[in-house]
């Protein structure tokens, strides 16, 4: 499935998606759970180092009988690619726009979705083909930030990432955004309760 189409039909329903850092893999997999008991359908597990693997491989097992899609984050390498793609990764997710594994998850045909914080950059990606991108670092950059962007480039869709959580979620979507990550949000019961008002109201 192309990044645009992939990224288009899992964020339509539910606009979370759920990002798991540092946790070992009983860890990441009861996140996950939690995740998908709230109806998220994409949840990241970051790879920044090769100790990360092994929760991807948990989360990547657990969510097969689920129905559920699980990415890697901190992908900034085609080393990393390579090693996320063949533990069963469904899509791959960075920090910056890195033009080579931009390229090479095309060639892969997997999904991935850059981060962006400048006006140049939102055109480099969007000049790559990619309109779904990753607003980072969100918190710092700010719902106004998202809304000023999508003035200019009203055709990409933004999936706020850094700092989000229960509080600010709402702000964002109704920035514009077509996505926000949260990650402690869906293990804590009173922000979930926050957390389905900001997404029911979007």
């Amino acid at each position: 499935m192309a990044t645009d189409e992939f990224f288009r039909h899992h964020l339509a329903h539910n606009p979370v998606l759920g990002i798991f850092r540092n946790l070992g893999p009983a860890d990441t997999v009861a996140m996950c759970e939690r995740a998908w008991e709230f109806g998220v359908e994409l949840v990241e597990v970051p790879v920044q180092s090769r100790d990360a693997l092994p929760s991807l491989r948990a989360a990547v097992a657990a969510a097969e009988p689920a129905g559920k899609r699980v990415g890697a984050g901190t992908v900034t390498t085609v080393g990393q690619l390579t090693a996320v793609h063949d533990l069963g990764a469904a899509f791959t997710v960075a920090p910056g726009f890195h033009p080579e594994v931009v390229a090479a998850s095309a060639r892969l045909g997997l999904p991935h979705l850059p981060g962006v914080a400048t006006a140049t950059e939102i055109a480099t990606a969007l000049a790559a083909g990619l309109t779904w991108l990753k607003a980072f670092p969100a918190r710092q950059l700010g719902p106004a930030w998202i809304a000023a962007h999508l003035a200019p480039f009203p055709t990409v869709n933004f999936v706020a990432t850094g700092g989000v959580d229960a509080t600010n979620a709402a702000a964002f979507l109704a920035a514009g955004c077509r996505g926000v990550a949260v990650g402690s949000a869906l293990s804590d019961p009173d922000a979930l309760v926050a957390l389905r008002q900001a997404v029911a109201a979007r």
